[in-house]
């Protein structure tokens, strides 16, 4: 059920109303809870990578089983992966759109349109019968940053839109994250050029909550936070498994504390070298393994 909450209203999220121009008014599809001030932005490429949507996808999975609250866009590429990666963790997520609700931007979103509303809100400066015209995306990223105490930028070309996300970010005071990519890449050409002018290089999650201090775990024992913590890596370590492809699942079962050689994985695989190189590759950035010397491979320790 859309309905309209005001800046005057106890509803209306305190980190948005300490920006330059807040939205007077907002239309709301879900709920926004008071948890929700403990939120970081995940925006990046509509025409991402793989490596960007996982990236995304894992960064957002992790940070909502800390108890944050993932704030993005909706859009397609990195924005929708984020949604999921919260989703898929039970946390929470809000999507800030640049259309009225009569208008679900892009339309192949409406399942998640849906899903977002249940596990948090979607919510927007515009009425219902609002396009979601070229000129409102810029003015709806003042929102995404302004709802955030970060944002977390994970692919981005010199020209995209999470660049203005996170140049508002900086403006407003919030803390700006990007993910290294490759120089070759030009959706990395942005987020590389962020980390050079001083944005927080993110590897991990671990990255961002140093930096937001307010998400550390306060009240627990030393021995109550370890079982936390462990319980959320077996969580992680389970969704990462569940995320790789038969090829990755197939290496990585062959692999184990021992090294193996590269020419023992073609062997045993069937893969041609090109084939298990990718393969390899993939399941090193998602540090499953790591590479020796002698082109030597071995299970990362749990």
């Amino acid at each position: 059920m859309i309905r309209k909450i005001t800046i005057d209203d106890a509803e209306y999220p305190n980190n948005l109303k300490n920006i330059y121009d807040p939205p007077k008014a907002l239309y709301v599809n879900g709920a926004l809870l008071e948890r929700d001030e403990f939120a970081v932005a995940v925006v990046g490429s509509r025409r991402a990578s793989q490596y960007g949507l996982e990236t995304s996808e894992r960064l957002a999975f992790e940070l909502s089983l800390r108890g944050v609250t993932v704030v993005s866009g909706m859009a397609r590429g990195i924005d929708s992966a984020a949604h999921r990666g919260a989703i898929k963790a039970k946390g929470r997520t809000l999507a800030v759109l640049g259309s009225g609700h009569g208008h679900i931007y892009p339309p192949e979103n409406a399942k998640l349109y849906e899903e977002v509303s249940k596990n948090g809100a979607v919510l927007t400066e515009y009425k219902n019968d609002v396009a979601p015209l070229s000129m409102n995306f810029p003015m709806r990223n003042r929102i995404i940053s302004g709802m955030a105490l970060g944002v977390v930028v994970v692919e981005a070309a010199r020209n995209s839109g999470a660049l203005i996300t996170a140049n508002l970010a900086a403006e407003q005071g919030r803390e700006i994250f990007a993910v290294p990519g490759k120089i070759s890449s030009g959706t990395s050409s942005g987020t590389n050029e962020l980390i050079r002018d001083g944005a927080k290089l993110v590897q991990t999650v671990d990255d961002i909550l140093e930096e937001l201090s307010q998400f550390e775990i306060k009240g627990l024992s030393e021995e109550k936070k370890k079982v936390y913590d462990e319980k959320i890596a077996k969580k992680t370590r389970a969704y990462i498994y569940n995320s790789l492809t038969d090829d990755e699942r197939k290496i990585y079962k062959m692999l184990s504390d021992e090294p193996m050689i590269i020419d023992d994985i073609l062997n045993e695989s069937k893969f041609d070298f090109t084939t298990a190189a990718k393969v390899l590759l993939g399941l090193e950035l998602k540090s499953l393994i790591k590479e020796l010397p002698g082109k030597q491979f071995v299970r990362k320790a749990s």
